[in-house]
C-alpha cells in the first residue's frame, strides 16, 4: 500500500490542506477502482467502511490477489471535515460558498468533443483510452484558486480514468439505498443485491452533476454525439451508495458493507477470489424522477407513524405535525405507492422541510432530482 496527498489550495496563509490516497495493486494490470468516503464530510458511515476495506485490501496485496489498481480515499472532503459552526458538524456544504460538495463538479462533454474530434475510431478501446487522455488533459489545465475547485479537480483526477467509482454516502435516517445512472443499472445490479440495498434510484441527469455522474454521464452523452460510427463504451461504472442513517456508523454495518464490496471486485475480477453467490435482489430499480419528497406545510414536532424500508401506499399518513402551541395536528400523506427510503433526523421542523423520500416507480418530476 502507498499512501500519496494531493495538496489543494489553501483560502489564507498559515493554512494547509491535503487530499490523502490509498494506492493498492499495480496500474495497467486490470481496472482502475476508486472508493472515496464522506465526499459530504459529516456522513461518517463510509469513513468506518474504508477502514474495514483498508485492511481487506492490504490483505490482498501480501497474497498477490489484486488484479489491477484499487485508490481508496478514507477522507474524501478535508474541508468540509474541518468545518464546524456552534461546535455542530457542517460537512454537507463549503462554508465560503454555501455550494454542496456533491454538486455541480465540471460539465465535460462538450468540452471533450472538442478535444477528441477527429481523434476517434472504430475501435471501442482506442475511443476509450483517447477520452481518458483527453479528460485527463482538461482537468489537469483547469485553473483552481480556491479549496472547493481544487478539491473537485483533485477528486476527478483520480477517478475519470476509473472503470469502477463508489462514492460512499448516508442519509439522515434511512435503508441502504443507491442513486446510478440508467445506462449502467445492468452493471451494477450485482453489487446491489451483495449490498442487500432497499431502494435504486435511476437517472440519466439529475440536473446537478453530482460526483458520479460527472465520472460517467459523459460515456453516454459521447456514444450518443458520436453515434455507431466512432462507438464510445459504458466505461465507468460509477454509483453514489448511502450507507443507510448517519447514525448507523456500527462496526457491524461496516464489516457487512466492506465485505458486499470486497465480493463485487471479486465478481468484476479485481480481486482473487472464490465467487460469492448472489442473493435474491430485496427491491427493482425505479427512477429517480419517482423519488416524492415529502414536505411539511407547517412547523411544529415532528411524530413519524412509518418506518424505513416501510412499503407504503398511496395516501397512507407517513408521519404528523404536531403543533405545540395550538395542539392541532397535521397528516402528511405519501403521494405515491414506493418504499419509505429516507426520513429527516430532527424531531422540530420548519415549514418546508422535506421529512421523508419515497421511491415510487412512475417517473413524476422533473427538474433538479436531488434534495439541496
Amino acid at each position: 500500500m502507498e499512501m500519496r496527498t494531493t495538496p489543494l489550495a489553501s483560502a489564507a496563509h498559515g493554512t494547509k490542506l491535503e487530499l490523502t490516497a490509498l494506492h493498492f495493486g499495480k496500474p495497467g494490470t486490470g481496472e482502475k477502482v476508486v472508493i472515496q468516503a464522506s465526499l459530504h464530510a459529516d456522513e461518517l458511515p463510509g469513513m468506518l467502511v474504508a477502514q474495514h476495506l483498508r485492511r481487506c485490501f492490504e490483505e490482498h496485496e501480501r497474497a498477490g490477489r489484486i488484479h489491477g489498481e484499487i485508490i481508496l480515499l478514507p477522507v474524501a472532503n478535508p474541508i468540509g471535515l474541518a468545518q464546524s459552526l456552534l461546535s455542530s458538524e457542517a460537512g454537507r456544504f463549503d462554508l465560503d460558498s454555501g455550494e454542496n460538495f456533491n454538486r455541480n463538479y465540471p460539465e465535460l462533454t462538450r468540452t471533450l468533443i472538442a478535444h477528441v474530434e477527429g481523434r476517434l475510431s472504430a475501435d471501442t478501446k482506442q475511443n476509450r483510452t483517447v477520452i481518458r487522455g483527453a479528460m485527463k488533459s482538461i482537468l489537469a489545465g483547469m485553473v483552481c484558486v480556491d479549496p472547493l475547485s481544487s478539491l473537485r479537480r483533485a477528486l476527478l483526477l483520480q477517478a475519470c480514468d476509473a472503470d469502477l467509482v463508489l462514492d460512499l454516502h448516508c442519509d439522515y435516517e434511512a435503508v441502504l439505498h443507491m442513486y446510478l445512472g440508467t445506462p449502467l443499472w445492468p452493471a451494477a445490479e450485482p453489487l446491489a443485491r451483495l449490498l442487500g440495498v432497499e431502494a435504486v434510484l435511476l437517472a440519466t441527469e439529475s440536473g446537478e452533476n453530482p460526483f458520479d455522474e460527472a465520472c460517467s454521464k459523459v460515456w453516454w452523452e459521447l456514444a450518443v454525439h458520436f453515434g455507431d460510427e466512432f462507438p464510445i463504451p459504458l466505461a465507468c461504472l460509477a454509483a453514489t451508495i448511502e450507507l443507510r442513517g448517519s447514525r448507523d456508523v456500527t462496526h457491524a454495518f461496516a464489516a457487512h458493507d466492506a465485505k458486499a464490496i470486497e465480493s463485487f471486485l471479486i465478481h468484476r475480477g479485481v480481486l482473487a477470489g472464490d465467487a460469492v453467490s448472489l442473493p435474491p435482489a430485496r427491491c427493482a430499480p425505479t427512477p429517480l424522477a419517482g423519488s416524492m419528497p415529502i414536505e411539511t406545510p407547517r412547523s411544529g414536532v415532528l411524530v413519524f407513524s412509518a418506518e424505513v424500508g416501510e412499503k407504503v401506499r398511496r395516501g397512507d399518513c407517513i408521519a404528523e405535525i404536531v403543533d405545540p402551541v395550538s395542539s392541532e395536528v397535521t397528516r402528511l400523506l405519501s403521494p405515491v405507492a414506493g418504499v419509505l427510503y429516507a426520513r429527516e433526523v430532527r424531531r422540530y421542523v420548519r415549514a418546508g422541510t422535506r421529512v421523508a423520500k419515497v421511491a415510487g416507480a412512475e417517473a413524476l418530476r422533473t427538474g433538479r432530482l436531488l434534495s439541496a
